[in-house]
């Protein structure tokens, strides 16, 4: 799975207990999808081993995550 410097430099080092599985899982079986206003794709996911949506930014080539986290305020 490709990853942007920010996910690899940032998002991994202020969330190290995400897993690239539960972002794989979240990328092949997405509640809902969404196109930003940049072009970058947001993805939805629920991780059932803990309990919450997990949000996946991936940049607009569809191909690399830019950014991941739980979103508390995702209503499915």
């Amino acid at each position: 799975m490709k990853t942007t410097a920010y996910f690899r430099k940032s998002v991994m080092v202020r969330r190290p207990y995400l897993k690239m599985e539960w972002i794989a899982h979240v990328l092949r079986n997405p509640i809902r999808t969404e196109v930003q206003s940049n072009g970058r794709i947001r993805y939805w996911g629920y991780i059932a081993e803990a309990g919450k949506y997990l949000r996946v930014v991936m940049e607009p080539d569809g191909e690399t995550v830019h950014n991941a986290f739980f979103d508390r305020s995702f209503k499915p």
